[in-house]
């Protein structure tokens, strides 16, 4: 086996550099701003997540994200200040059998990012997290804020970064759950042209007042996605598996992601996208 690996790093250069001769089409020019969590682009993303197995056995934990992302500009001279919110909506399944629906906390993300960035592509600023959960299964009655960042490089098909935060409540109703929980987002894309790619952008996360060896959701897997146009209006479409390699007891094992975003180029396509 070991005397393959000359060859096939051979091989994934050689795709790599006929990739990099290849013109970029619009589709791809878009689909790598998708990828680009501080892009000057307006974004609509609805995100499925079907959770599963773990603690939820043959019950499915369902999750809508609605996802808005606004470039604001001319707020700072040379920063374009991104503004990236989380409206979730959950349906829990019970210990009786029966579902419990509603909103969960609303979280909103400042990023600061250079108006016009080189070969390494940053933004800092604050998260916040507020306490409009009307899921009782899901409330933590917390106001939290903590420090956010995004870095990120796009180098011929591959848009290669991460994302992390860590929230920490500092005003609530008085009682637990206080929110003290660390996220980081990595994610790997590689785009084929036509809007075509397949990535993995698994989240990971820790609450840090669970019990020990109860803190950590570290979800491993991939997925594929398409940037076109349904009557000229630039959409992305996306599916990705992941299965938690380390979970809380009663939290999912695996999870189904399917992403629909409806996209708002700051410059609009010449032509609709393929």
């Amino acid at each position: 086996m070991l005397r393959q690996l000359p060859g096939f790093a051979l091989c994934v250069a050689l795709v790599q550099s006929l990739a990099a001769q290849q013109p970029e089409d619009e589709a791809t020019r878009l689909a790598k701003a998708t990828q680009n969590p501080v892009a000057d682009l307006v974004s609509l993303p609805f995100q499925f997540n079907f959770n599963t197995g773990g603690g939820f056995d043959d019950g499915t934990f369902f999750n809508l994200n609605f996802q808005p992302v606004v470039p604001v500009k001319g707020v700072l001279q040379k920063y374009t200040i991104i503004l990236r919110t989380i409206v979730p909506y959950l349906s829990i399944p019970t210990p009786a059998g029966t579902r419990q629906g509603g909103l969960g906390d609303v979280q909103a993300q400042l990023f600061a990012t250079p108006a016009k960035s080189g070969k390494i592509i940053w933004g800092v600023g604050p998260v916040f997290s507020f306490p409009t959960a009307t899921n009782d299964l899901s409330r933590s009655g917390s106001w939290a804020i903590g420090p956010t960042a995004v870095v990120l490089t796009m180098t011929g098909p591959w848009v290669l970064g991460g994302l992390i935060n860590n929230l920490w409540t500092f005003a609530d109703e008085g009682g637990p759950p206080e929110v003290n929980q660390f996220t980081m987002q990595p994610f790997v894309n590689y785009n084929f042209g036509k809007g075509w790619a397949v990535s993995s952008a698994p989240l990971i996360t820790a609450n840090w007042d669970a019990p020990g060896g109860e803190e950590w959701t570290v979800p491993l897997g991939a997925g594929i996605s398409k940037t076109t146009s349904f009557n000229r209006r630039p959409m992305s479409f996306a599916v990705q598996y992941y299965h938690n390699v380390e979970h809380p007891t009663a939290s999912a094992g695996d999870q189904l992601r399917v992403q629909v975003s409806f996209l708002y180029p700051m410059a609009a396509p010449a032509k609709p996208l393929p």
